[in-house]
C-alpha cells in the first residue's frame, strides 16, 4: 500500500506483533553442501500450513539488488530466485500449500501508479548516467582514478512487467524449479504447489487472497488453517486482517535502515557518487584475493503476527454503551477502511491526513467518538455506508485548519533543531581554540591520574592569556587575508552591495539544503483557495468541480473496500486526478455512489505494456508497436513524454512527489492498437493471451493418481478436485497443453543447471471455485475456529495478585527461558566488553557491599576477624606454583586505584551479594582467593609504577577507610 510509514508506525505503535525469525543453515560436510532437512519440526516452534509467496516482492530484489553486486546475466538471476524460494521454505516449512503468485495485469486504477513508477524509473535511470558521466570527467581532470567503465547492458527494471519475454521465461524457469524440489526435496513431498504466473490476470496479493477467500467458503475449508504470506507491501496485513482467519502471519525481510551502499561511479564503499575523489582502491588481502567479495550481511526474517495485532485492536477498539451490540470483527473492518484514507495505491491521501503526525489515532479517536451517533458499523462486508463515513470526514474538516497549522509549527521546530545540531557538531569537529595545561586541563572521565597541582597561579592565568591572545592574532590575520582577496572589503561586513546580499547567512548556512517553493501555504488563510486553484487550476467557488472530485473520491473508497474484501468490483474503474479533496469536502456524499459497471475485462499483456510503459522501455514491445511511442505522427504520441513535471505537493524528495503525467484515454488506445494487431508474431500472441493457475504436486501425495489418470483417460472436461484428497481444498482441474509429467525428462531452461532426469511430479491447470454472481464473501470468523493462546498482558493483570507476568518470546507459550546466575552475567560482560581499556573477568563488577558492611570489616579485636585469622593461620600451606598464579583468570589491571577504593565498593550488594554471602559460608577460602588475586595485581601495578615503597607503606598501615590490613599473599590451600 502507498504509505511507506505504515509498518514503521505500526511496529512501534504495537511491537509484540514482531517475532525474529529462527533459520536453520545448511552445512558442508567435506566440502559437499548439506542441505536442511525441513522435514523436521519448524524451529521456530509453530507449524505452519499454507505459505504464500508474493513473487515480486522476490524478484526485484534478486535482479536488481541495492546492498550487492548484481547478477551477470539473467540466468543468474533464475538461481537467485530459486534461492531466495529455497530460504523462505527452510523458514516456514509449510506442510499443506505453497502458492506462488506473480503480478499479472492489474486493474485500471492500479495502472495510473505502474505508469507513475516506470515512468519515475526510467528518468532517473537516464539521470544518474549523466551524473556518472559528468562526475567522471571532473574526477579525471583533477587527477583521479577510477576503473575502467565496463561496456555492461543496464537492467532495465521495466521488464519485470506482464507480457515481456523476461516474464515469459521466469514462468518457464519456475516451472522445472517446482518439478525439481518435487522431485528431490522430502520436505516437498506432501505439498501442493500452485503457480500463477504472469499471464493470470491480477496483482500478486490480491490472487492469493482471492484464492483464501474462495477457499473458506467451502464447505470442507479447515477454520483453523495456519497461514503465512511472504511480502513486504503495508497492503498485506490490512489484507490478512481483511480474511478474519485466526491464524495469519506475515513473513518479511527485516528492514535495516543506512544499510551502505557501493559508489556508483567508483564502487567502493564508505561515500556517495558526489563525494567520490577518485581515490585508487585499497588492496583487499595479500594479493588481492578479496577485490571481488563486498561483505554483505545476510538479510534477516521477521514474522508479524496479526492475532497478536487483534489483541492490541480488541483493546483500542471495545467501546461501552454502545446503542447496538458491539461486533469486534466489524470494527476490525472500519480500522482496515479508515486506513485507506492516508494512502493506498489506488487513491491519493487526503491533505490533512499524514500517517506520521499520528492521522490513524486521529481517526479512531474520532469513530469511537461519532460511533454512539452513526447507529453502527461503517461498513459491512467490503460494502461502506457513505451516511456514517460523512459524520467522520465531517469531524475530520472542523479539525483541519489546526492540523495544517501544527503541521508548519513541527516543520519550523524541526528545522530549528536541525540547524542547533549542526552547529554543534560542526563546533565538536573544530574542537577549541586552545588547551590548558595544569590543574586547568580538562581530565577524561574515569582516569585514576589526578591533576598536576597549580604550582604558580599568576603564571598559569598568564601563560592561559597569552595562548588566548596568539589565538586572537591568528583569526586577525586570517580576516585580514580575506579582506585583500576580496578587494578591501571585508567578508564578515555588511556588504554594499546587492549582488552580496545575503553571502553571510549563506556561508553561516551553506550546509543546509533549499527548500522547495510552497504556493499552496495550507498553514496560512485562504488555504482551501490556493490548493484547488493551484492543483486543479478551478476556483474554489466552482462546486461543481469540488463535487466531481469528491465523488471520484468516494467512488474510489467504495471500490479499494470492495476488493479488499470481494475481489475485483470494476476492472476499467480509476481516480481520474492527481490530487485528493479535503475532508470539509464530504458534503452530502450519501447518494455520490450506487455501483460500478458489470462484466468489465481486464487490459491484456501487452495492452497492459502500452500503457504504463515509457518510450525508453519500448525495445520490450513489437517494432510497431513500438513505434506509436516514438513517432511524431502517432496517434497517441502524447501518452508518452519524454520529460514530466514532479510536484513535490509539500514533500522535500522528489521520490515523495507526484508525477504530472497524462492519464491514457482506453478508447484511444484501443483504437490505435487495433491498426497494429495483424503485426503480431505467434510466439508475441502467445505472451499477450491470458492464461490460468497451475497445480502441481509429487508421487506420494493422494491426489496424485487421481490426476495421473485424467492425462492417461485424456479427459478435457473440468474435473471438480477431491476435497478429501487435498486437505479440503476445492477448485476445478483441467488438463495442460504442455504438461510435466513423471518419469519423463524436464529440459532445463538455464544451462548452469541439469535436467530432471527422475522426474516424479505432474503438473494441471486449476481454476478456483466460481459462485454466482452477486454472492458475498462474508467477513465473519468461521465456525469451529479456534483463537490462538493470547500473548499481550491482560489489562487487569495487576489486580488479580497473581504473581510476575512472563511475556511470550516467539510462539511457542510454553518455552522454558533460559537463567544465568550472578557469576554467568559476569562472564558474559567480561566476553562482550572487549574494547575496554581495563578489561578484565571482573573489571566491571564492583565488590560487595558487605565486604564493609558484614564480618570482613570489623576491627581486628572482632569475632569475625579473630575467625578469619584463624582460618588463615590454621590453614595448609600450598602447593608450589612458583610464578604461575591459581588456576583462574588473572586480572590485567585493578581498577579500584590502591587502597583508596572507589564509589563501586559502596554498590556490591546490588551485584553480587549472594554469590559474596556463599563464599563466607565456605570458611574463608572465597576472601582469600579475592586477596591473593588483590595482592598480584597490586604487586604487578607496584612494580610497573617503581614504587615499591608505597606498596610496602600500604602494607604497613591501614586504610583510611577502616579495611583491616591486606594478608600477604600466596598462604592459601587452593581447592
Amino acid at each position: 500500500m502507498g504509505v511507506p510509514a505504515f509498518f514503521r508506525w505500526l511496529s512501534r505503535k504495537y511491537p509484540s506483533i514482531i517475532v525474529h525469525c529462527v533459520e536453520e543453515k545448511g552445512r558442508e560436510c567435506n566440502g559437499v553442501r548439506v542441505p536442511v532437512d525441513t522435514t523436521k519440526p519448524n524451529p521456530n516452534e509453530v507449524e505452519f500450513d499454507n505459505l504464500y509467496l508474493d513473487m515480486n516482492g522476490i524478484i526485484h530484489p534478486c535482479t536488481h539488488p541495492e546492498d550487492k553486486p548484481a547478477p551477470k546475466n539473467e540466468d543468474e538471476m533464475m538461481v537467485a530466485i530459486f534461492e531466495y524460494i529455497d530460504r523462505l521454505f527452510n523458514i516456514v516449512r509449510p506442510r499443506r500449500v505453497l502458492y506462488m503468485a506473480i503480478d499479472g495485469v492489474a486493474p485500471r486504477a492500479k495502472m495510473n501508479q505502474q505508469r507513475s513508477r516506470r515512468f519515475r524509473a526510467s528518468k532517473e535511470g537516464v539521470e544518474l548516467t549523466e551524473e556518472k558521466n559528468r562526475m567522471r570527467e571532473e574526477v579525471i581532470q583533477r587527477g583521479g582514478y577510477l576503473p575502467p567503465e565496463e561496456i555492461k547492458e543496464r537492467f532495465d527494471s521495466n521488464c519485470i512487467t506482464p507480457g515481456t519475454e523476461f516474464m515469459d521465461n521466469l514462468a518457464r524457469c519456475l516451472r522445472y524449479y517446482v518439478a525439481d524440489r518435487l522431485s528431490n526435496d522430502p520436505g516437498w513431498k506432501n505439498v501442493v504447489v500452485f503457480l500463477s504466473d504472469a499471464s493470470v490476470p491480477g496483482e500478486g496479493e490480491h490472487k492469493i487472497m482471492d484464492f483464501i477467500r474462495r477457499q473458506r467458503a467451502q464447505p470442507n475449508h479447515d477454520p483453523n488453517t495456519h497461514h503465512c504470506l511472504c511480502g513486504a507491501d503495508a497492503d498485506l496485513i490490512m489484507l490478512g486482517l481483511a480474511t478474519h482467519e485466526p491464524n495469519f502471519t506475515i513473513i518479511r525481510e527485516e528492514f535495516k535502515p543506512n544499510k551502505p551502499r557501493p559508489c556508483a561511479l567508483c564502487g567502493q564503499m564508505g561515500h556517495d557518487i558526489k563525494e567520490c575523489q577518485g581515490v585508487a582502491r585499497e588492496k583487499q588481502g595479500q594479493h588481492d584475493e578479496f577485490a571481488d567479495a563486498m561483505p554483505v550481511a545476510e538479510q534477516e526474517f521477521i514474522f508479524i503476527r496479526l492475532c497478536v495485532l487483534r489483541e492490541y485492536l480488541a483493546r483500542e477498539l471495545t467501546m461501552a454503551s454502545l446503542p447496538f451490540p458491539f461486533d469486534f470483527e466489524r470494527s476490525v473492518d472500519d480500522w482496515v477502511f479508515m486506513c485507506f484514507f492516508v494512502g493506498n495505491d489506488f487513491l491519493p491521501h487526503l491533505p490533512s491526513l499524514e500517517i506520521r503526525e499520528g492521522a490513524i489515532d486521529r481517526l479512531v479517536n474520532i469513530y469511537k467518538d461519532v460511533v454512539h451517533k452513526t447507529g453502527g458499523y461503517l461498513t459491512q462486508n467490503g460494502y461502506v455506508n457513505l451516511e456514517r463515513v460523512e459524520m467522520i470526514m465531517q469531524a475530520v474538516g472542523v479539525a483541519e485548519d489546526n492540523i495544517f497549522k501544527k503541521r508548519k509549527e513541527d516543520d519550523e521546530n524541526f528545522k530549528r533543531r536541525n540547524k542547533e545540531k549542526r552547529k554543534r557538531m560542526k563546533a565538536e569537529q573544530q574542537g577549541p581554540a586552545y588547551l590548558t595545561s595544569g590543574q586547568f586541563a580538562p581530565q577524561a572521565l574515569g582516569r585514576r591520574d589526578r591533576p598536576e597541582p597549580v604550582q604558580n597561579a599568576r603564571h598559569q592565568a598568564y601563560g592561559m592569556r597569552m595562548q588566548s591572545a596568539e589565538q586572537h592574532n591568528k583569526d586577525a590575520a586570517q580576516s585580514l587575508k580575506s579582506m585583500m582577496r576580496n578587494g578591501g572589503r571585508s567578508s564578515a561586513g555588511v556588504s554594499d552591495g546587492p549582488d552580496s546580499r545575503g553571502a553571510k547567512r549563506k556561508a553561516e548556512d551553506s550546509d543546509s539544503e533549499p527548500e522547495p517553493e510552497d504556493n499552496v501555504r495550507l498553514w496560512e488563510e485562504g488555504w482551501k483557495q490556493r490548493y484547488y486553484k493551484t492543483k486543479f487550476d478551478v476556483d474554489v467557488s466552482d462546486e461543481g468541480f469540488r463535487k466531481k472530485v469528491v465523488r471520484s473520491y468516494v467512488e474510489g473508497l467504495c471500490w479499494v473496500l470492495r476488493y479488499y474484501y470481494q475481489g475485483c468490483a470494476s476492472w476499467k474503474w480509476y481516480f481520474p486526478f492527481h490530487y485528493a479533496p479535503f475532508a470539509s469536502d464530504f458534503k452530502d456524499i450519501k447518494e455520490m455512489f450506487s455501483d460500478f459497471e458489470k462484466d468489465t475485462k481486464p487490459f491484456k499483456p501487452l495492452e497492459q505494456l502500452m500503457g504504463v510503459f515509457p518510450a525508453a522501455s519500448g525495445n520490450f514491445l513489437p517494432p510497431s508497436w513500438r513505434n506509436l511511442m516514438m513517432s511524431a505522427e502517432s496517434s497517441i504520441i502524447d501518452f508518452y513524454p519524454d520529460d514530466f513535471a514532479i510536484d513535490l505537493n509539500g514533500k522535500k524528495y522528489a521520490w515523495q512527489g507526484v508525477a504530472l503525467l497524462p492519464f491514457v484515454d482506453e478508447r484511444r488506445l484501443r483504437a490505435a492498437l487495433a491498426e497494429v494487431y495483424p503485426d503480431l508474431t505467434p510466439d508475441e500472441m502467445r505472451r499477450n493471451s491470458l492464461g490460468s493457475d497451475v497445480l502441481f504436486l509429487g508421487k506420494s501425495h493422494p491426489l496424485f493418481d487421481f490426476i495421473h489418470e485424467l492425462y492417461r483417460t485424456e479427459t478435457h472436461e473440468g474435473t471438480v478436485v477431491p476435497a478429501e484428497l487435498c486437505h479440503g481444498i476445492q477448485g476445478t482441474l483441467t488438463l495442460d497443453e504442455d504438461p510435466i509429467l513423471p518419469d519423463e525428462t524436464v529440459k532445463s531452461p538455464i544451462p548452469m543447471l541439469r535436467d530432471i532426469s527422475h522426474n516424479s511430479s505432474i503438473n494441471v491447470k486449476f481454476k478456483d471455485p466460481q459462485f454466482a454472481e452477486g454472492f458475498v464473501f462474508k467477513a465473519v470468523l468461521l465456525p469451529g475456529a479456534k483463537m490462538p493462546n493470547k500473548v499481550l498482558k491482560p489489562e487487569d493483570f495487576e489486580r488479580g495478585n497473581r504473581g510476575s507476568w512472563r511475556p511470550q518470546l516467539g510462539f511457542n507459550p510454553n518455552r522454558q527461558q533460559a537463567h544465568l546466575d550472578q557469576s554467568g552475567f559476569r562472564a558474559l560482560s567480561h566476553g562482550l566488553n572487549r574494547n575496554q581499556q581495563f578489561g578484565g573477568q571482573y573489571s566491571n563488577a564492583p565488590p560487595p557491599s558487605s565486604y564493609n558492611q558484614g564480618s570482613y570489616s570489623r576491627p581486628a579485636h572482632s569475632a569475625g576477624h579473630q575467625q578469619f585469622q584463624h582460618s588463615r593461620q590454621n590453614a595448609a600451606p600450598p602447593p608450589s606454583y612458583g610464578a604461575v598464579p591459581p588456576p583462574f583468570p588473572r586480572q590485567q589491571q585493578y581498577r579500584g586505584g590502591g587502597h583508596s577504593g572507589g564509589h563501586g565498593w559502596d554498590r556490591a550488594l546490588q551485584a553480587q551479594p549472594s554469590a559474596y554471602q556463599q563464599n563466607l559460608s565456605r570458611g574463608g577460602a572465597a576472601p582469600g582467593g579475592y586477596q591473593q588475586r588483590y595482592d598480584q595485581r597490586r604487586d604487578d601495578w607496584s612494580d610497573r609504577r617503581g614504587n615499591r615503597g608505597q606498596r610496602q607503606q600500604h602494607q604497613n598501615f591501614p586504610s583510611s577507610r577502616g579495611y583491616p590490613p591486606p594478608p600477604p599473599s600466596q598462604r592459601y590451600h587452593w581447592n
